[in-house]
């Protein structure tokens, strides 16, 4: 997957064939935030105008800007694959929270 970031918000890239455009969409929020471009370089400024726009609305509205992630992560597990968790990190000597933040750190950026 492609992507870019701009003031700690992700996009998504994507090749448009039929139109022959870069198009961007923002990931991990509830509103629709897209951009696009014919060029890497328009296409990552108009990414940082539609962040940019998106903040100013948001302090015009007088709302806190929703972030992709918050930095807290509730999971539901089965029993075992926790049971299992909790022991592997044990065994390297961590926490469970340490432990799982380096697995999934180590999985979305290999």
């Amino acid at each position: 997957m492609n992507t870019m970031t701009h003031k700690g918000y992700t996009a998504r890239i994507e090749f448009d064939e039929r139109d022959n455009i870069f198009v961007g969409r923002v990931l991990g929020l509830r509103a629709m935030i897209s951009f696009h471009g014919e060029t890497v370089s328009q296409l990552r400024s108009e990414f940082k105008t539609a962040i940019d726009d998106f903040l100013r609305d948001c302090r015009k509205q007088g709302v806190r800007p929703e972030k992709p992630a918050s930095g807290k992560l509730m999971l539901r597990v089965p029993p075992a694959v926790h049971g299992a968790a909790l022991v592997a990190a044990k065994a390297a000597g961590k926490s469970l929270n340490q432990w799982a933040t380096e697995i999934l750190e180590s999985a979305t950026h290999p």
